[in-house]
């Protein structure tokens, strides 16, 4: 009995471990893996929206688990500013923010100069200026514009391109930098 009660503790053990490296290798988004794994613990994010004068710190996933509650004062702080809709906010981003707060080490908030855009805030962007896509990750809440006081945004570019992580384009007439959790790409 003893050696049947080890060999199902052994086998429990291997499978867990076999478990836990497979859903490490698979599921793993690029911008985990940035993170210095006692970090994650605890991440906290402090957002400023421009537009609406809000401010937000809040800590979005504690022991590895997304905090719903969190996530929801994200997404509205996030909100399309101009018709007041809201879209839930892909925790991938969050996580991409997450690694440039650890890298970059910023004194002040996130600045959101556009998070989330409905499809008819986005058409009416297209049409006043370019560099719109039509088919922007904004619209999906995948996407984030955003600078950071006291930091130059050609350093903040540079930062998120080191990265590697979805998709990086500096807007320097306008003073942001674009991120999203789409394809690896910069502009």
């Amino acid at each position: 009995m003893n050696d049947i009660s080890s060999f199902c503790t052994h086998r429990r053990t291997f499978l867990k471990m076999g478990v836990s490296a497979f859903i490490t290798t698979v599921f793993t988004h690029p911008a985990l893996a940035a993170v210095n794994p006692k970090d994650r613990e605890h991440r906290v994010l402090s957002f400023y929206n421009i537009h609406t004068g809000e401010t937000l710190k809040t800590c979005y996933r504690s022991g590895g688990k997304l905090i719903h509650r969190a996530l929801n004062r994200i997404s509205h702080i996030m909100r399309d500013h101009r018709t007041g809709e809201i879209k839930p906010v892909d925790p991938d981003l969050l996580d991409l923010l997450h690694c440039i707060v650890m890298e970059g080490k910023p004194r002040s908030p996130l600045s959101i100069i556009s998070g989330f855009r409905s499809p008819s805030t986005n058409a009416a962007l297209r049409k006043a200026t370019t560099g719109v896509a039509p088919k922007s990750l904004h619209m999906e809440g995948r996407a984030i514009d955003i600078r950071i006081p006291g930091y130059q945004t050609t350093e903040l570019r540079q930062l998120a391109v080191d990265l590697h992580c979805g998709g990086v384009g500096y807007y320097p007439e306008s003073d942001f930098v674009h991120l999203d959790t789409g394809p690896v790409k910069v502009w």
